[in-house]
């Protein structure tokens, strides 16, 4: 584990040349691990450790979509592929990679078959740190560990398969075993991870839950909208307030960003982009803190938490889910978006 310093603060993080696939691999050698939940992260977890040479197995209900792509994905029934109670009787280490809700709801299934010495791996800290509120509370004779890419599990295998990786973060709830730490970096290294950095259960359902919420999607939709409502009430067209608030950022600014940081992509615009830059992020930060303070507020004490519990156990959950993406769907900044896409020149 290294020293890194950020901005005069050091952290610990795990790079792949300090623990290398090689050394991972050694680790694991005796470990079956079980991918429980075919969803969002399972896919690009499960199949970047299969091609890194690991034992995965697969643990999903039948007949589903997940099921189906699990199959398609090379998973064999019978052999790779089993429901969720054989694939944790199985397995030394079950990845538990379902939804938060229905990590609570299938929690009963799965923890009679979590017997001593095994490893339970989260991708997110939800249900361990609300676990009055999710009833997830692991025998004490287990390793509890979580290694968290930042980002979707699309973006894991994507960047995986370019020869990339997406950063993550890990960390140990519980080590009944001594061989928490190796296993849990193993598994980072082993799911394709840029390098590892060190954090909490807590912390990092704090941060997450935070980012989702703020800059990730809900600030941005939100900060995307009212410029384009402001453009579009001033009299500009559908294709020019689009292009200037949404498509000039993600497919322009944004990756400037990414490959450098903010003060290279100001410095590699104009010079009156610059000054209006500089004179306006101030009073943006300024105008939205309160909201993020209310944000964190509500994280802290677990009202988002318990918000998520009660909104996903609904049997209507799915259908509601589907009408507010559809509002999202239909409204004039996306679907002026679809259009603007359709146009880009194929490369």
């Amino acid at each position: 584990m290294a020293k890194m310093n950020f901005g005069g603060i050091e952290e610990n993080v795990v790079t792949r040349e300090e623990f290398p696939l090689s050394k991972a691999r050694e680790v694991l050698k005796d470990e079956t691990i079980a991918i429980i939940g075919y969803g969002v992260q399972g896919p690009g977890q499960a199949l970047n450790l299969k091609d890194n040479g690991f034992n995965v197995i697969i643990g999903q209900r039948s007949p589903s979509s997940s099921y189906d792509k699990a199959i398609q994905d090379g998973f064999v029934p019978g052999e790779t592929l089993f429901s969720i109670e054989e694939a944790v009787k199985k397995a030394t280490i079950v990845q538990y990679l379902l939804s938060d809700a229905a990590q609570i709801a299938v929690w009963p299934t799965i923890k009679p078959h979590l017997t001593a010495g095994k490893a339970l791996y989260f991708s997110h800290g939800f249900g361990i740190t609300y676990k009055e509120r999710t009833g997830i509370i692991p025998p004490a004779d287990i390793d509890v560990i979580l290694a968290a890419p930042k980002g979707s599990g699309t973006s894991l295998r994507r960047l995986f398969l370019a020869g990339k990786g997406l950063n993550s973060s890990y960390a140990i709830f519980q080590d009944a075993t001594g061989r928490a730490q190796e296993r849990v970096i193993a598994l980072g290294i082993g799911i394709g991870s840029g390098y590892l950095f060190e954090t909490t259960f807590r912390k990092e359902v704090y941060s997450d839950l935070t980012g989702e919420r703020g800059s990730l999607m809900g600030a941005i939709q939100g900060l995307f909208a009212a410029q384009y409502e402001i453009l579009r009430a001033k009299g500009h067209s559908p294709s020019e307030a689009f292009n200037e608030t949404v498509e000039e950022a993600t497919e322009s600014l944004y990756p400037l960003v990414a490959e450098n940081g903010m003060d290279w992509m100001y410095a590699n615009c104009s010079t009156t982009a610059q000054r209006g830059a500089l004179d306006w992020w101030k009073k943006f930060r300024d105008a939205c803190k309160p909201v993020f303070e209310e944000l964190y507020e509500s994280v802290e004490t677990g009202n988002e938490a318990q918000l998520s519990i009660d909104s996903n156990s609904k049997a209507d959950y799915r259908e509601k889910l589907e009408a507010e993406l559809k509002e999202l769907q239909e409204s004039e900044m996306w679907q002026a978006g679809r259009v603007v896409r359709s146009l880009r020149p194929s490369r």
